[in-house]
């Protein structure tokens, strides 16, 4: 049953990014964060879709909010997806944004930019500057996550 039910949800998520694909300019901020963020943590391939959306959304990242950009810089890390020009964006929609960040958001964020290899000195200076007086706030993941992407990215 639970291989039937791979083969099912693998045949829906391609449908999913059929039909999604063509129609990003109609979603949300959120809802371009939740739908790449389900394609990664489904473990679904679709690079297609993560290229539309990473032109689709590069644009609007001002209409992000903190777990938006955390969780778009995650899923297309998790999925090793490369987006350089994205990753660029995504940096200088979050860096002048960080005090809105939570200690899972900032985690995520530091550990996405280390994960995808993305050389960016200036954001994980901010993030360590944001992270520092709030590190009380990190639960040990959060600790454990940040750790790794600074020495991982040896800022």
């Amino acid at each position: 049953a639970f291989a039937k039910a791979r083969v099912e949800a693998g045949q829906l998520f391609d449908a999913l990014a059929g039909a999604a694909q063509p129609r990003l300019g109609e979603f949300s901020a959120r809802e371009l964060a939740n739908l790449v963020w389900a394609f990664a943590t489904a473990g679904v391939h679709a690079s297609g879709l993560f290229d539309a959306i990473a032109t689709a959304a590069q644009p609007r990242l001002v209409d992000f909010n903190s777990q938006n950009l955390s969780n778009t810089a995650w899923a297309f890390a998790k999925a090793r997806v490369e987006a350089g020009q994205l990753f660029d964006a995504l940096a200088g929609a979050a860096q002048p944004r960080l005090g809105e960040f939570s200690a899972r958001e900032l985690a995520n964020l530091v550990w996405a930019f280390a994960t995808a290899g993305v050389h960016a000195s200036g954001l994980f200076d901010a993030i360590a500057t944001a992270a520092q007086p709030r590190l009380v706030d990190f639960n040990s993941q959060n600790l454990s996550n940040t750790a790794w992407a600074f020495a991982k990215a040896r800022v």
